[in-house]
């Protein structure tokens, strides 16, 4: 499971001085904890994917204020962190890919999608945010929508 990886890479961060890494890895794992609380059980995969894309959104977001806020430092830093987190997302699919999973989709759902076009997008959600950002999914969606 990926948080077995995580907690064995923290630990390997601790010994080899990865003082970076460590702190990444402590800050994702800490996310998973609060989330377990949260949820009050044990996260899978999915659930464990989610948050890391969460905390990728938000550095993300952190690197783009940073930039129009000219703290070029804090760029090179979060930018940083940012690499360390993608090593434990995988790797998502490309526009093409994407759009072929949509329209599978939307044929799999013929009858809902002509009564309500607009049902797809929960569908289109569920099976793909583990595989693409949900910004995207919509940005397609809206084309095919209309």
């Amino acid at each position: 499971m990926l948080i077995q990886k995580l907690q064995v890479d923290q630990v390997q961060a601790l010994k080899s001085g990865d003082k970076e890494k460590l702190s990444v890895l402590r800050y994702i794992l800490a996310q998973i904890q609060n989330k377990q609380i949260d949820k009050q059980a044990p996260l899978g995969d999915e659930d464990v994917m989610m948050v890391l894309k969460k905390i990728a959104k938000e550095l993300k977001e952190s690197v783009e204020a940073f930039e129009k806020g000219g703290r070029k430092d804090l760029v090179s830093e979060y930018k940083k962190q940012l690499d360390i987190l993608t090593l434990y997302l995988p790797k998502e699919l490309s526009d093409e890919e994407l759009t072929k999973a949509i329209d599978t989709l939307i044929e799999k759902n013929k009858e809902i999608f002509q009564k309500n076009p607009k049902t797809i997008i929960g569908i289109c959600m569920k099976e793909l945010r583990s595989k693409a950002d949900s910004s995207r999914i919509m940005k397609i969606l809206s084309k095919k929508i209309g």
